[in-house]
């Protein structure tokens, strides 16, 4: 079954394109399915609009289009940037994580409201990892696109040595536990 998922946020925000670096590398090298994934690098400062990536995945060979021209999933990381600019055209059928804590419109498609910003700053200290925390949330409420095991050996292949037990506990604590709850 294919999936197009698309990131977006804020310039500055950080790991909006590691998110969608992870998620295709957990797709195709760790539950063998195709992935095609893009970075999309903007002229975005500090606080505008950032549409970092976009990740394809399918159980078959990519062939044409290799690039999200319909997402049906969404990770939606700010207002402005993220739900004004890219998640206000969300189809009917598509699934929207949003950051509770940055994201005040509600859009008209299923949604689950993560509050991404505050579990990173208050219960794991580090806001840096609110995309994690977002990844976990988003295995659990897409039934997984990718398995939990295949996402944990992303992001350990992925997160700056060192870092790897706070990014466990983010994905872990804050996805996990946030999705099964959403």
């Amino acid at each position: 079954m294919r999936h197009e998922i698309r990131f977006s946020g804020y310039g500055g925000q950080g790991g909006i394109i590691l998110s969608a670096v992870i998620l295709g590398r957990a797709a195709a090298l760790y539950d063998g399915k195709y992935a095609v994934q893009t970075q999309v690098y903007g002229p975005e400062a500090r606080g505008g609009a950032s549409m970092g990536g976009q990740v394809v995945i399918d159980d078959t060979p990519i062939l044409y289009p290799p690039e999200v021209t319909e997402p049906d999933i969404y990770v939606i990381m700010s207002q402005q940037g993220g739900f004004e600019k890219y998640g206000i055209r969300a189809g009917e059928d598509a699934v929207m994580l949003i950051d509770a804590d940055l994201v005040r419109s509600r859009p008209t498609c299923r949604y689950y409201e993560i509050p991404a910003t505050s579990e990173a700053k208050g219960t794991l200290g580090r806001e840096i990892v609110a995309n994690i925390v977002m990844m976990g949330a988003l295995v659990t409420a897409t039934g997984g696109v990718v398995s939990r095991e295949a996402i944990e050996r992303a992001v350990l292949d992925s997160v700056p040595k060192g870092t790897e037990e706070l990014n466990l506990k983010a994905l872990k604590r804050g996805g996990f536990e946030l999705g099964e709850r959403a």
